[in-house]
């Protein structure tokens, strides 16, 4: 484990690189108008190929690299906070086995919403892994070592403070692709996540749609209320994004109707890979669903997610990272990517401009 003053040196040292990186891919696309305002790459969970997902260092390393939007997956605590995790549990990114070991429920998993952010702060933040015979396994083995340094769980205004900061430290204009997390699990904790998420929208200033945010969520009914009564209620107007899972909306998505239906409540979809391409596809016979062209006839943009440069994550059809993002940019003309690797898909755009 870094010490204090190993660890303070340790993010001097990668945020001060992150930044002057981030500078020069600015420079290079600074041309009038950004490339991103055709291609975005959305930083998924940060740069989290490098660093722990949702850690602010991932954040600022996102930002450096040249990401156009930033995503903060978004849950809540016992009082009333919404900070940046992905899941509404701790069990994969955090030490609180260790620190809480009597604080599981019936299931075993340790909830956010059971402690208070005070609590919540005295938590190591690692790389994501699975448990198996006790051992701690990486998810994906080349990343981040495990229980490596101290990373922290953040609130959402944290990070809001920092991309808000760095834009205009910077002079740049990224944006924030926030997600609510199991709208539905929180109401029936006695929570409405989706008003506070939106209150605090508010107060730092993203309140219509020309503003540099998509507001996503995998529950079309909790969606389509976001749409129809709070943003009315809160004088508000953002992008929203209907996240899409093949198991849940992989049948529906393919009925007569069913884009148009999302036309009406949100701005965008976010589909899984599998649900633009066949996963039967192979290299020179690729197979599309048709959904990318149903949903710009809607007007919806569409970001699908999640692109890595990982063997394991390249389908059967693509030969390699680069081949896949040329698939779904150009060949069937998503509009951005989720991606774990900002960097690699900003060289990419800038090399397919020249």
């Amino acid at each position: 484990m870094m010490n204090s003053y190993k660890l303070f040196r340790f993010f001097s040292r990668l945020i001060t690189i992150g930044l002057c990186s981030g500078f020069l891919a600015n420079s290079a696309l600074s041309h009038g108008a950004d490339l991103s305002d055709k291609k975005i790459v959305i930083a998924h969970r940060g740069a989290s190929g490098y660093l722990p997902e949702h850690t602010i260092a991932a954040k600022a390393m996102a930002y450096a690299m040249g990401a156009d939007y930033v995503e903060q997956d978004l849950v809540m605590t016992r009082d009333d906070r919404i900070i940046v995790l992905h899941d509404h549990h701790l069990d994969q990114v955090t030490n609180v086995r260790d620190v809480f070991p009597d604080r599981a429920r019936k299931d075993g998993k340790y909830y956010v919403i059971d402690f208070t952010l005070a609590e919540l702060e005295k938590l190591s933040v690692i790389e994501r892994f699975e448990v198996s015979d006790g051992q701690h396994t990486p998810v994906f083995k080349d990343r981040f070592p495990l229980e490596e340094s101290k990373f922290k769980i953040h609130t959402f205004e944290e990070e809001i403070e920092l991309v808000q900061g760095l834009n205009k430290s910077m002079g740049r204009d990224i944006g924030i692709y926030p997600e609510i997390k199991s709208a539905d699990f929180h109401r029936q904790e006695g929570k409405d996540i989706s008003r506070a998420v939106l209150k605090i929208l508010k107060a730092y200033g993203y309140t219509k749609k020309t503003d540099k945010i998509y507001l996503q969520s995998f529950e079309p009914p909790e969606l389509k209320r976001i749409h129809d009564d709070l943003l009315p209620e809160m004088g508000m107007d953002i992008k929203l994004v209907q996240l899409l899972w093949p198991a849940d909306d992989g049948e529906w998505i393919k009925k007569k109707g069913s884009i148009k239906e999302i036309a009406e409540y949100a701005d965008g979809i976010g589909p899984k890979m599998s649900m633009i391409i066949s996963e039967e596809s192979v290299v020179g016979n690729i197979q599309t669903t048709g959904l990318v062209s149903r949903a710009h006839a809607a007007g919806l943009v569409v970001h699908p997610y999640t692109f890595r440069v990982e063997n394991t994550e390249i389908p059967a059809y693509a030969e390699n990272y680069t081949d896949l993002l040329h698939i779904f940019l150009f060949q069937f003309g998503v509009d951005g990517v989720f991606t774990d690797f900002t960097d690699r898909t900003v060289d990419f755009l800038k090399s397919s401009s020249k």
